[in-house]
């Protein structure tokens, strides 16, 4: 449908294979935050462009920065 009407945009590119980053850091805390949302959610691979394996790392990074009480749960 998206197609048809020609609103396809250009592919967005994952921002840890353009810097070469192998491995995310959770202690990176000002990296991680451009992935999180104003309510502290998680931004999902279809809006942040990233592929699956630094999604998942992703994932896992911010929520150990959240549990070391780098990064907030929530909203303050």
């Amino acid at each position: 449908m998206a197609r048809e009407r020609g609103r396809r945009g250009r592919r967005k590119v994952c921002s840890f294979c353009v810097d070469k980053i192998d491995q995310i850091d959770y202690k990176e805390a000002g990296r991680l935050r451009r992935h999180i949302t104003d309510r502290g959610k998680i931004l999902p691979r279809r809006i942040t462009g990233n592929c699956a394996r630094h999604q998942r790392q992703l994932t896992v990074a911010i929520k150990r920065a959240r549990y070391m009480a780098l990064m907030p749960y929530t909203v303050e």
